[in-house]
């Protein structure tokens, strides 16, 4: 079971680290595909190998332009992204698709920069909000619509 869990995450970081190439234009240069693979997994199998893809996927992103809000601050940012997997998982599984893409899109999107405020102010969370909030809902939209797929075709992804 370890092997195949170890193995599962290794695939789905490295689709994470493909997503972080795929930049989505912002002020930080940190808004990427890197946490849909962590959005599906989240769906598929559940929370700690959820939050481990998201967080690393955030962090490879950030690495990518040199953690423009400091290695702290991306530290902080890659929890939250483990707590928004759990949240998009959770609501996946108990409640319903559009409830999971609505809460963790406006999680994602505006409570996270928000949530930055104290230390970056008010014209970074205006400048963030259009990209994140829209590339959030793009990440979690997409793997929403995959693990949808992928069920209804039959295939066990969590077996």
């Amino acid at each position: 079971m370890l092997t195949k869990t170890v193995t599962r995450v290794g695939i789905f970081v490295a689709l994470s680290v493909v997503g972080a190439f795929l930049k989505v234009p912002s002020p930080t240069g940190t808004v990427a595909f890197d946490s849909a693979p962590g959005y599906f997994a989240a769906a598929a199998f559940g929370g700690a190998e959820a939050a481990l893809i998201i967080s690393i996927g955030h962090l490879v992103s950030s690495a990518l332009v040199g953690f423009p809000l400091s290695l702290p601050i991306h530290f902080l940012i890659a929890v939250q992204m483990a707590l928004f997997a759990y949240l998009f998982g959770f609501l996946v599984r108990k409640v319903n698709g559009y409830a999971a893409i609505t809460l963790t899109t406006l999680a994602n999107g505006i409570l996270a920069p928000l949530s930055l405020v104290p230390m970056n102010g008010w014209p970074f969370f205006v400048a963030m909000l259009p990209p994140l909030l829209a590339a959030s809902f793009a990440n979690v939209l997409l793997a929403y619509i995959i693990y949808k797929s992928v069920r209804k075709a039959g295939i066990d992804v969590a077996g």
